[in-house]
């Protein structure tokens, strides 16, 4: 046998147990609420080959490849166990057991490590909360997908219905084709059809309600069978307190708004401040897709080196708000064509900083140029340090940072010499740190973040929905502190 056989034989045996991974990850999701994640990527509804890359990419994290082999075991475990609603990392699973020194068994190790979501610990699985979108663009849509992937457990958010302006012919029939096709983000997951008649659209067995209302006063949500929903405004029309309060109507318990907000709006980012959202806080923004890029990485900087001021330059892609050929436009440079033109504007993402991370002292400032890429930005933070460090101590702290810390979710890490902008389309990270281009001089450290500021950003949106609804289930193994 040659060595290329033995390497494709290698492969077929490792998709027969990627494959035999499907069933047991599925039940335990629908039957439990239990999703099952490997280094915080979840592996529910994945194929194969999809699992088969997730365990290749732990090499770029940790410095070797995970193979199926390993986390097998860990996973059958978890089927003999009286588990409760979480989130659990088989991964962190694998990576912990191979520390761990003691010689348990794998059955005995597994049941310690997730003791908090079983038997008399573990949550009880709750009844879906009602979600309503208002607003069916770029980000609305990304959402509804995202809502209708995570409803598999019937236990979570349950989108209920969608608000939009008034539409003419086929107006429905266009929403649910917008919904079913994206040039950017590619086929939906699944089965949509179109109830004209009843003013529905059914995505995966989930009736989504749409309505049309031009104002929020408008609409009476009890009469849908809607309550206590939370309502994420993806319009970005009021981005105040007063404005977000017209949404306070009859069935909708919280408003989320999706776009940064103004006054006393809370500005959540999560992973850093959503822990800081009062129980009875009915209004908060998620603020935006840079902000949530920056924070996370800026608090790991901050934690571990001290970083007495910075400056963040966006490479940004652009957005309807720009003109597709120049036209008239209320801001001066973006009524200029934006796939034609690089275009110089504004940036609420440095001052927004203070919001959500209010104990970084630093003074942070940015600026921001749109280029003619349909998504995908990357934010350059340039910062000064409090102490005098290495390139190989910054990335090796980012590293764990995104492997084993409470940002391991919203920070992504990359060692791929030849990344592009295009590779982080559908990433679920806040931001991704790129290790190559990342620079270190003394006490001055130069980080280049990428982002996917539509999906990436809507991941995000979701954590901060689930977090205030209560379905945001612990994870184990515990993240280290």
């Amino acid at each position: 046998m040659t060595v290329n056989d033995d390497s494709f034989t290698s492969w077929k045996h490792r998709e027969e147990i990627a494959e035999s991974m499907i069933p047991i990850i599925g039940r335990l999701h629908r039957e439990r609420d239990v999703t099952v994640l490997l280094h915080s990527r979840s592996l529910v509804n994945k194929s194969v080959v999809s699992i088969l890359k997730t365990h290749r990419f732990a090499r770029q994290i940790a410095g070797e490849e995970l193979s199926v082999t390993e986390t097998l075991p860990f996973l059958q475990a978890l089927t003999a166990l009286d588990l409760g609603p979480s989130q659990i990392d088989i991964g962190m699973l694998a990576a912990t057991y191979r520390a761990d020194d003691r010689g348990l068994p794998v059955e005995e190790f597994t049941a310690e490590a997730v003791a908090g979501a079983t038997g008399a610990n573990k949550i009880e699985r709750r009844e879906p909360r009602d979600v309503v979108l208002y607003g069916f663009g770029r980000i609305g849509r990304l959402l509804a997908r995202l809502l209708i992937e995570k409803a598999g457990s019937g236990n979570g958010l349950r989108l209920r219905a969608v608000v939009i302006r008034g539409g003419g012919d086929q107006d429905l029939v266009k929403r649910a084709s917008l919904l079913r096709r994206d040039s950017i983000h590619g086929q939906f997951h699944g089965t949509i059809t179109v109830d004209e008649a009843n003013g529905t659209i059914v995505a995966n067995g989930n009736e989504i309600k749409v309505i049309h209302a031009d104002d929020p006063s408008e609409v009476d949500y009890t009469a849908y069978g809607i309550k206590d929903a939370i309502l994420i405004d993806n319009t970005g029309k009021w981005r105040d307190r007063e404005g977000l309060s017209k949404h306070l109507r009859p069935g909708i318990d919280k408003v989320v708004l999706t776009a940064p907000g103004k006054g006393d709006v809370p500005n959540i980012v999560h992973g850093v401040n959503h822990d800081m959202i009062k129980p009875d806080e009915r209004i908060l923004s998620c603020a935006s897709c840079t902000t949530n890029a920056i924070v996370p990485p800026l608090k790991a900087m901050d934690d571990e080196f001290g970083v007495l001021r910075g400056h963040v330059e966006t490479v940004h892609s652009f957005t309807n708000d720009q003109n597709l050929l120049d036209n008239y436009h209320k801001s001066d440079r973006r009524g200029r064509s934006a796939p034609l033109n690089m275009v110089i504007t504004e940036t609420g993402a440095a001052s927004a900083v203070a919001k959500a991370l209010p104990d970084l002292k630093a003074r942070i400032t940015g600026s921001s140029i749109r280029v003619p890429v349909p998504d995908v930005s990357i934010a350059i933070l340039n910062l000064q340090l409090a102490r005098e460090t290495t390139r190989d101590e910054v990335l090796t702290h980012l590293r764990d940072v995104s492997l084993t810390s409470p940002l391991k979710r919203q920070i992504d890490f990359i060692s791929a010499p030849d990344a592009v902008s295009s590779d982080f389309i559908g990433s679920r990270h806040a931001s991704i740190v790129d290790a190559g281009a990342t620079k270190v001089d003394g006490d001055n450290a130069i980080l280049y973040l990428w982002y996917d500021n539509e999906f990436g950003y809507s991941c995000q949106v979701i954590r901060v929905v689930q977090h205030v609804s209560g379905v945001e289930y612990p994870t184990y193994p515990a993240p280290a502190v």
